[in-house]
């Protein structure tokens, strides 16, 4: 991708850009966030982003983790073949019922990453 064709698409307000890799396939997407549900309910909010995680098309992998450091907190590791799947995962009837189930139980986000993950143990070489 060129320098205009970039800046064109942050201009166009692009939240997610799929870089080509050298083969001219399209890279996988990752996203890497930390957040805190509301006092005393992590476990019922990991119980809820764990449920059906492996009907979404495109996910190669989707992890919940525990903050060791903090009793409220949750770290979610995803990565999807591409940008496109994970947004249309969104669309899927058993996250959307995730979605609006874990809402009430999520104090806030304390961070939030996206990645170009490129393999490892359990994902193919990107």
């Amino acid at each position: 991708m060129d320098r205009r064709s970039f800046i064109t698409l942050l201009a166009a307000g692009a939240s997610v850009l799929v870089l080509p890799v050298a083969n001219g396939a399209t890279s996988m997407y990752g996203l890497i966030g930390r957040m805190r549900a509301v006092p005393g309910q992590r476990a019922a909010l990991a119980a809820i982003l764990l449920e059906g995680t492996s009907a979404m098309p495109g996910c190669l992998s989707y992890v919940i983790a525990e903050d060791p450091a903090d009793e409220d907190a949750l770290w979610v590791t995803e990565v999807w073949d591409s940008a496109a799947s994970h947004q249309g995962s969104l669309a899927l009837p058993a996250v959307k019922d995730a979605i609006a189930r874990g809402r009430p139980l999520i104090a806030g986000f304390d961070s939030h990453t996206e990645t170009r993950p490129l393999g490892g143990h359990g994902l193919a070489a990107g």
